[in-house]
């Protein structure tokens, strides 16, 4: 019988306990182990899907079957999402086959929508047998995990992998057409739609996209502090519901408390999966509208309000119109900023968005060695890669070098600018100084009114304060010094004010010395000597951050503020200042020198020109005036070499400014040489026939006369459809256009990372942060997309309880052809 019924051990006797005290029963309780353990609960371990998972390359990702079995939906939704890897852009290496150099074919893309394309192993594999196949090891998985090269009999293998209904082809294609259907999702068929439930939940959808679309227009934040029902406020993203619900009965009949309880669609969870739905398709926008033309890549560094590096990338192409464009596609976090971290992140980013690194055509940085340097710089280790891919030094980064430069090799501006710091920081060293100051500005702007010496209107004579100069801020000194002499008067009552009133020693002393600075004749003449310098390079800054700007363009602005330069210099600048100089003392009460008195000094430093006593006119002349704008120029040719380079000179000869005068066919052939993945050597020859019937044509047409840059010809040959007959000009003008020229839009997406990323919102995450800023800086693409295409990205990236019902029309983004500038 024991043989049938085994004897059953006695349970072991439980530990007695003393209830008559509680320390006992406490010390008892805790050293209490249960013997039956099938009645303890184990914690569920959620397995995360993480950015890393998801791998470009066909050939170097793990087979499905080795993740965990609760993350593989969700790996193949974003797999499906992100689509095959078919890299048509890249140059694919050549094998040898029976003496026959043979490789794999861009168009089996086309024939054959599953295949993709693995660079690292140089071979072919199947997109849907991966994701659902039988991965057995009889053979079949050379489609999945080994890969297929044998590039002799491609198409002959790709059918025969085909197959017939019982191949893994075919079985993976009915579990991937099962897999999209949302009707035989378990949590779908469990629910029991009906019909009016899903028309309720289309509505909470779209209402729900609509907040999420109002936010991210505003930059706002969505989550609150407190989002309990008894909150005062939960957030904008619920309080925006609430808001919605009170303003349309038929919404609120079936959100908040009158929707399932198991589809609110509020949960964090969910407005961050909407708010990746827009941002894919505002990317998806982008990259569809970068299409396969060749395009510039932006990039700098910058850290953010939790003090993590991120790098901002940028793109530059041109559009199906013509016209230039700079997309901004996103910020990665990178854990350094040496060269080759960043080279990793880019490569990445392309895997990750399907780019190429080999349709870049220009490289746009700030001049640090991690960005520009020879050897060890990302633009060098982009270069091993892409030959084609010309560096370009950020045009308005350069001119700020030139102006710190130039301003601190002189000692006399250096001291100028020393106490221009210093009046700014006193001035504004608390609110009551703001105020003060701005107070008496106002008076003074008012008398001046009255007086008919200011002009008044719409946007003018707006409140201001004084700025503050800084060396990497473009401008800033410019506009530093004009409001100081704008608010000239009410910068010195204010000071006097402060010496008055003040109750330390130290901050009467200061403001004295100021007051004493700014009266004196010196700080005049060089503060309106640099409006007349700064001013010059200030229309030059400005111009170089407009996002349509193209390298052949600020070629001649830069030799145009060179050539106002030497006339100011030589021609009108000195006698100009003078009296503008003498103008502005008088109406001061400040003294005026006569220019032929001896500069006093010290006695036994007295400087000398020629033996004879330095005098007022040949200090401020020649050690101000000239060495100074001497000086400026000698730093503009130094810091823009490329103006006389070979590649700039070349795409100058495009310029269709004085009716094509620089028109060359020699330096463009050149130009085609400079890109030889571009212009084969057929198309070289007849570059060179293209392009002695396109001057002849252009200079005879009147729609091409009075153009002045390459962007407005480019623009006309595609308004005119001259572009198709011309293809070949029309690529060189393409090449020289995407040429990058400064690195404006980079920055201004570090600015839009403050604003969105701020101190209250310090803890976004990479992806949040990135979704953010691409529907927020990319506003133009994101307001054109329609809400149904949103939706449709939403349902797709995880299994839903709920469907969506299908609309008669599928709604389309197209973002070709429109004005960003």
């Amino acid at each position: 019988m024991l043989r049938y019924y085994p004897v059953v051990p006695p349970k072991p006797k439980q530990p007695s306990i003393d209830v008559s005290s509680s320390n006992n029963l406490v010390s008892s309780s805790e050293n209490v182990i249960p013997n039956n353990e099938t009645n303890v609960k184990k914690a569920r371990i959620e397995v995360e899907l993480s950015d890393d998972d998801i791998v470009g390359d066909p050939g170097l990702r793990k087979p499905i079957e080795t993740y965990d079995v609760n993350i593989r939906d969700k790996l193949r939704r974003r797999y499906l999402t992100k689509g095959p890897c078919q890299p048509r852009d890249f140059k694919f290496p050549q094998s040898d086959f029976n003496g026959r150099n043979r490789s794999f074919q861009k168009q089996w893309f086309d024939e054959f929508n599953w295949l993709e394309y693995s660079v690292a192993k140089d071979a072919a594999f199947n997109h849907l047998c991966y994701l659902f196949g039988r991965h057995h090891k009889n053979g079949d998985d050379a489609f999945t995990e080994v890969g297929f090269n044998n590039w002799r009999k491609a198409k002959e293998k790709f059918r025969d992998h085909e197959g017939t209904p019982e191949s893994m082809h075919h079985y993976a294609k009915i579990k991937w057409s099962g897999f999209q259907n949302q009707k035989q999702n378990v949590d779908y068929v469990l629910s029991q739609q009906t019909k009016k439930d899903e028309l309720e939940y289309r509505l909470r959808l779209t209402t729900i996209v609509d907040v999420v679309r109002f936010l991210l227009e505003g930059g706002l934040a969505f989550r609150g502090h407190n989002e309990s029902a008894t909150s005062t406020h939960s957030g904008n993203f619920l309080e925006l519901l609430k808001w919605e619900c009170r303003r349309h009965p038929h919404i609120n009949m079936v959100m908040n408390s009158n929707a399932p309880g198991n589809s609110l669609l509020t949960s964090p969870k969910i407005q961050k999966e909407v708010i990746n739905a827009c941002a894919t398709e505002v990317r998806l926008a982008i990259i569809n509208e970068v299409g396969s033309k060749f395009f510039s890549l932006l990039i700098d560094e910058a850290r953010d309000s939790s003090i993590k590096e991120q790098m901002s990338v940028v793109i530059r192409f041109v559009n199906n119109c013509g016209e230039v464009i700079e997309r901004f596609l996103g910020v990665v976090h990178v854990s350094n900023t040496c060269a080759q971290t960043l080279k990793n992140a880019i490569d990445d980013f392309f895997a990750k968005y399907g780019l190429s690194l080999s349709k870049v055509r220009g490289q746009g940085y700030d001049g640090a060695s991690n960005m520009s340097g020879a050897i060890n710089g990302l633009k060098q280790k982009i270069l091993e890669e892409n030959k084609q891919a010309h560096y370009v030094h950020c045009f308005a980064h350069r001119l700020q070098l030139v102006i710190v430069s130039s301003l601190k090799s002189n000692g006399i501006i250096g001291s100028f600018f020393d106490h221009l710091l210093m009046i700014v920081n006193v001035v504004g060293a608390s609110c009551k100084r703001k105020d003060d100051l701005l107070q008496k500005h106002y008076e003074d702007l008012v008398g001046r009114i009255e007086r008919g010496e200011v002009s008044t209107g719409k946007g003018k004579n707006q409140e201001k304060s004084l700025a503050r100069p800084g060396d990497t801020r473009w401008g800033s000194h410019y506009k530093t010094i004009i409001r100081v002499v704008d608010m000239w008067d009410a910068v010195i009552e204010v000071l006097e004010a402060i010496f008055d009133d003040g109750v330390d020693l130290k901050s009467k002393s200061t403001s004295s010395s100021l007051i004493e600075k700014m009266a004196s004749y010196d700080f005049v003449f060089i503060a309106h000597f640099m409006l007349h310098l700064l001013g010059k390079t200030n229309v030059l800054s400005k111009e170089l951050q407009q996002k349509n700007q193209n390298i052949g363009n600020v070629v001649d602005l830069v030799k145009a503020v060179k050539s106002d330069l030497e006339k100011y210099r030589n021609d009108y600048g000195w006698d100009l200042l003078i009296k503008e100089v003498a103008t502005f003392c008088s109406k001061h009460d400040i003294n005026v020198p006569n220019m032929m008195d001896v500069k006093p000094g010290r006695v036994k430093r007295q400087k000398t020109v020629d033996g004879s006593p330095k005098t007022y006119l040949h200090y401020f002349h020649v050690d101000i005036f000239l060495e100074v704008i001497d000086r400026l120029t000698q730093e503009m040719n130094n810091r823009f070499t490329e103006t006389s380079s070979e590649l700039l000179m070349c795409i100058a000869s495009l310029s269709p400014k004085d009716s094509f005068s620089n028109f060359d066919v020699k330096r463009l052939l050149r130009l085609a040489e400079l890109y030889p993945d571009d212009f084969s050597s057929r198309d070289k020859f007849e570059l060179n026939e293209q392009l002695r019937v396109f001057i002849t044509f252009v200079k005879s047409s009147p729609q091409f006369l009075g153009l002045q840059t390459i962007g407005d010809l480019a623009k006309t040959l595609v308004g005119t459809e001259w572009h198709t007959t011309y293809k070949l000009v029309y690529r060189l003008i393409q090449l020289a256009l995407v040429l990058p020229v400064t690195t404006a839009t980079v920055e201004r997406s570090f600015s839009t990372m403050k604003y969105i990323k701020n101190d209250l919102r310090n803890k976004i995450g990479e992806e949040y942060l990135t979704d953010c800023l691409v529907c927020y800086i990319e506003k133009d693409i994101f307001v054109k997309i329609d809400n149904e295409v949103i939706m449709r990205r939403f349902q797709s990236m995880a299994p839903r309880r709920q469907r969506l019902p299908p609309l008669n029309d599928s709604p389309s983004v197209d973002a070709s052809c429109s004005n960003q500038n």
